[in-house]
């Protein structure tokens, strides 16, 4: 079988490199380094060791993950036709080389024997720079890729791989999302090679103006409990509400249940629409935050009893997000809105049969929402088996028959709540949301009375000893300025 013999050249000094992976070079027939950009390649040049570096199939490959594959797929005929290559890499062959990780995946496949040789990672000579011990906890990242559901500030974190400037920014938009704009990176190059070791701390928002940054550099940030740091992670939230609501915590938290709470879930997710039609992203931010503190209550509150934790109501909305959505993780296509509301429903209702659940059309609109969020759901519901009319005028006359009705009887309510579900329906034939554009008016409302009050005020007057045609007057004012 052929041979893929593949050793480390260690982090970039002539001593730091292992005497095994010297004496394979020395005899190797032939030599292949994935990159001659490291500093031992030139005293292997002096040595007479003959190579070939795989350097002009970076200029070539339009990305990383293109390119290491069509290196190990080039190593793989090579040893074919050799017998028997040696593949040397930078540092330790273990260590951040995603060629070699991809060759040991492929090699059965490919009838290749892949072998791991000697080496000597940058990594020991970084933690010994930056003195820290991995036990403390490490995350080790590639700067080629970031994300920051990745990073967790309560490890040490370095980052590999940071080629070069652009890389750079990458990666510093990406911790940006997690740290603070000033938080200290240090930035390494040549860690343990004499002579080119450079080690400089910067704040994360100059990451990338760093013009000595190269294929050598490695990013380091230190662990952090820094509060701006924690208080924007979802796990520090889980830990807040499960202290408060432990003997330790606080009496009034320990004592809710889930029903004592519903009215909280209702009274916070109005609130966040509120911030919404407001146009507040501030507020807005704050409210989605009270609303998120309810189910991380109510998660607590089941962890407790032991039905479910949070991560089972995590694990659960996304399970459901990729299974209604086939026409994106799947293999349907939506070319538009309609269409994936389509999808999603018919997606909805092969599951209520697979659970064999049977229920009449309209069960499945919760009555706890709005009285005219449901009136809302409960159209368009009907309306998916065709029971509405053919068009907006049938919509409209029936509106006319309802005021009529409304004009005629004594029973007022009744025939409120028809209009009321008319108008409803009308909204829907629009294609707009009942309630939004009844918030909308509230606020409107809200608006323009706040401006007849403030001049009535101005004049010294207040509202109880103002003539409605006082009123009225600073009213229609209020249309005018909103106008302008």
């Amino acid at each position: 079988m052929a041979t893929i013999q593949i050793v480390g050249l260690g982090p970039g000094s002539w001593t730091s490199m292992p005497l095994g992976t010297y004496e394979q070079i020395q005899n190797a027939k032939p030599l292949i380094l994935r990159t001659e950009r490291h500093p031992v390649v030139e005293i292997l040049a002096q040595k007479g060791i003959s190579y070939r570096s795989l350097d002009e199939q970076y200029e070539q490959a339009e990305d990383f993950d293109s390119l290491y594959e069509t290196i190990v797929e080039m190593l793989f005929q090579e040893a074919k036709e050799q017998g028997e290559i040696v593949y040397a890499v930078p540092g330790h062959p273990g260590v951040a080389e995603r060629t070699v990780q991809i060759a040991l995946q492929k090699s059965a496949g490919a009838q290749v024997d892949v072998v791991i040789g000697p080496g000597h990672s940058f990594l020991d000579e970084l933690l010994l720079r930056v003195g820290v011990d991995p036990t403390e906890g490490l995350l080790i990242l590639d700067g080629t890729s970031p994300r920051a559901d990745q990073l967790n500030p309560a490890l040490h974190t370095v980052f590999v791989q940071v080629y070069n400037q652009s890389v750079a920014a990458d990666v510093k938009l990406t911790l940006m999302d997690v740290y603070p704009d000033d938080y200290p990176v240090t930035v390494t190059r040549a860690v343990g090679v004499e002579g080119e070791e450079r080690i400089e701390q910067v704040p994360l928002y100059e990451l990338d103006r760093i013009e000595w940054i190269d294929h050598l550099t490695t990013l380091y940030l230190a662990k952090s409990e820094e509060e701006r740091i924690t208080h924007r992670q979802f796990s520090k939230l889980v830990e807040i509400v499960r202290i408060l609501r432990s003997p330790e915590g606080c009496p009034w938290d320990r004592e809710q249940t889930h029903q004592s709470i519903r009215k909280h879930v209702i009274e916070e997710a109005y609130e966040v629409a509120e911030a919404i039609d407001l146009e507040d992203p501030d507020a807005l931010a704050e409210e989605l935050g009270d609303l998120l503190l309810q189910v991380a209550l109510h998660a607590q509150i089941a962890s407790e009893e032991g039905t479910f934790t949070v991560f089972d109501t995590i694990q659960a909305i996304n399970d459901k997000l990729i299974r209604r959505h086939p026409h994106v993780f799947g293999d349907r296509q939506a070319n538009d809105a309609e269409e994936a509301v389509v999808s999603w429903e018919e997606t909805k209702r092969r599951e209520k049969q697979a659970k064999g659940t049977t229920e009449k059309l309209l069960d499945s609109v919760p009555a706890g929402m709005s009285a005219m969020q449901v009136a809302y759901k409960l159209q368009k519901k009907a309306a998916e088996v065709g029971f509405e009319w053919q068009s907006i005028d049938g919509v409209l006359d029936k509106l006319r028959e309802e005021l009529d009705e409304l004009q005629a009887t004594e029973d007022k309510a009744d025939e409120l709540g028809d209009v009321f579900f008319v108008l409803v329906n009308l909204a829907r034939y629009l294609k707009l949301d009942p309630e939004a554009c009844l918030a909308k008016t509230n606020l409107k409302f809200r608006r323009r009375f706040g401006y007849v009050e403030e001049k009535l005020e101005e004049q010294g007057k207040k509202l109880t000893e103002s003539s409605l045609e006082e009123m009225d007057e600073w009213w229609n004012k209020a249309k005018l300025v909103e106008k302008k």
